[in-house]
């Protein structure tokens, strides 16, 4: 296996790492970094359990290649924080909402809508539907999720 030298940012911190060209982002994630808050559910881009940012746009970790992700900035789950390091509102409203049952898919859900209102502060409720068409949950009817996310939208915006 050809390798290769991976210098980004995770999280707000400089990485340089060795890794072979077919390993992928997901992998490099949590067997690399150790960051463990990015989920493997499908390993095919269909269900946004590994959901992260890069350079600001939601990608399915999944898909992309390590490789890729040379000069960029990745933010995990673990890197959306609120201020002083605390929860931040998409957690916060997540939480208040009972937006979560068994958690595997809310790193994704949480990285998707977080992109989202990055880029549209203002998102609407079709907005936010349209964005987590991506994101799969087996244990909710999404209600309490769409809720969580017009919540924290509104927090933002206030």
């Amino acid at each position: 296996m050809k390798s290769f030298r991976l210098a980004c940012t995770v999280n707000g911190e400089r990485v340089e790492r060795e890794v072979v060209s077919s390993r992928s982002l997901l992998e490099f994630i949590r067997e690399d970094l150790g960051l463990k808050g990015t989920k493997e559910g499908c390993g095919e881009g269909e269900c946004g359990a590994c959901m992260v940012l890069v350079d600001g746009k939601a990608v399915n970790s999944c898909l992309m290649m390590a490789v890729q992700l040379h000069g960029k900035d990745l933010v995990t789950i673990e890197g959306i924080k609120g201020k002083a390091g605390g929860l931040h509102p998409l957690q916060k409203t997540f939480m208040a909402e009972g937006a979560v049952q068994c958690g595997f898919c809310t790193p994704g859900l949480i990285v998707a809508s977080e992109a989202l209102l990055r880029r549209k502060p203002r998102a609407t409720l079709e907005d936010i539907k349209l964005e987590l068409t991506g994101n799969l949950c087996r244990c909710t009817g999404y209600e309490k999720v769409l809720s969580a996310v017009e919540k924290a939208r509104d927090e933002k915006n206030a």
